[in-house]
């Protein structure tokens, strides 16, 4: 009975609208955040921009993406490549530090030191690469 009540348009009209909805939000969080992790703009300027932004919403976003859509371009792309150099120095270290190359140096360092001779060193190098 309720679905005779509600006709197919209806419930496409009201997908198109729930849809536009979750967009929006989506948008207002990306302009946020984009806004308060910019090292180049003063509180003053954010304050401004949230308060463009909600008293008129759909304009201020706008703006606020057509100007600095480019910036926002670059800020993302920056931070996308610290987070992967962060990532790439984090597996080099810990890929030395374990593993053959890793066993391999500290043998080295205790060859080095004198606490193993170099026989024991060859020993624990031939272990190493053979696990």
């Amino acid at each position: 009975m309720l679905a005779a009540n509600y006709p197919f348009m209806d419930i496409l009209w009201t997908m198109l609208i729930f849809f536009a909805w979750v967009i929006w939000f989506w948008l207002l969080i990306t302009v946020f955040s984009d806004l308060f992790r910019r090292h180049d703009t003063s509180g003053l300027a954010k304050t401004a921009w949230i308060v463009f932004v909600i008293v008129l919403p759909y304009l201020g976003v706008f703006i606020y993406l057509i100007g600095q859509g480019k910036g926002m371009t670059e800020r993302k792309l920056a931070e996308t490549q610290a987070a992967q150099s962060q990532f790439d120095d984090y597996v080099k270290t810990v890929a030395v530090e374990s593993g053959p190359a890793g066993e391999i140096e500290k043998a080295k360092g205790l060859l080095d030191s004198g606490a193993i001779s170099q026989a024991e060193y060859e020993s624990l190098k031939a272990k190493a690469l053979t696990t």
